[in-house]
């Protein structure tokens, strides 16, 4: 008897450090920032030198993730397409839009700079390229699913852990010939959750896709914010200016001011043929 209870407390103190042990957390990441991508051997980016840009509506623009690295290198290539397939009808909502050409993994070389970009905007013939920059955490810790089992030979433990997965999302818009940042918007997401050791992998492996979805379902509406508010700022700003490509009347600054002149001289015009009756 004596022989059995040393076999039992020497499996549950067996068992006990393996819950110590699955207790203590750790965190998984993934990433792929657009400062190492575009300023690979710079300590922070270099100060953009002051100049004009050239913007000619309807404007060809492309999308790319930025390449990653870290754990698993962020969503596989499907999934890439898929999100990316999303920002795209964000953008094909605007008219000063033209064609929307999604640019594989395979093109986008890692730490490649804006070499790299002009690369890819020259074979995709693109002016303007947004660069989805993303950042995923999973934090992985032991909870109570962590489970205590006696059997006739003694005791052992059922793992379980617990999963939160943090997830951001960045859209930087360059105009390839200037290097000039246009604007950004950003997309977060949180996703949490539980599963026994058995089917973790697979439940963790869902929640990263989940968090990337839900990232892009932030970023969609800021995108289609900041596009309206960079459009406004065009009429002002004079560091960007806009031209139209031949048989396109749409969407220049230069429009919106002619249009506002018309108003005004529309209005002036009404208002004195009142006074005159």
């Amino acid at each position: 008897m004596q022989f059995i209870k040393g076999v039992l407390i020497a499996l549950l103190v067996t068992s006990l450090s393996g819950c110590a042990f699955w207790g203590s957390g750790h965190r998984v990441q993934q990433n792929g920032s657009v400062v190492d991508y575009l300023y690979p051997n710079a300590k922070q980016p270099t100060a953009m030198v002051p100049g004009v840009t050239q913007l000619r509506p309807p404007v060809r623009v492309g999308i790319a993730f930025v390449p990653g690295g870290g754990w698993g290198n962020g969503p596989s290539e499907q999934q890439k397409m898929k999100l990316l397939e999303r920002v795209k009808a964000s953008f094909s909502k605007h008219a000063y839009i033209g064609s929307i050409e999604i640019i594989p993994s395979a093109y986008m070389q890692a730490r490649g700079g804006f070499d790299n970009l002009d690369q890819v905007a020259r074979m995709f013939n693109v002016e303007v390229i947004t660069l989805l920059s993303y950042d995923q955490v999973q934090f992985n810790d032991s909870n109570r699913l962590s489970l205590l089992y006696w059997t006739i030979i003694g005791a052992y433990v059922i793992n379980g852990n617990q999963y939160d997965i943090q997830t951001m999302l960045d859209a930087s818009v360059f105009d390839v010939k200037s290097r000039k940042l246009l604007f950004r918007a950003p997309g977060t997401s949180r996703v949490g959750g539980n599963a026994t050791m058995a089917g973790f992998s697979e439940k963790s492996r869902a929640a990263q896709i989940d968090g990337y979805n839900q990232a892009v379902d932030q970023l969609i509406p800021n995108l289609q914010t900041e596009l309206d508010s960079f459009r406004e700022r065009l009429k002002s700003d004079s560091t960007i200016q806009v031209s139209n490509k031949e048989g396109y009347h749409g969407g220049g600054a230069a429009d919106w001011s002619l249009l506002a002149l018309a108003a005004a001289l529309a209005a002036l015009y009404y208002g004195q043929r009142r006074r005159a009756r």
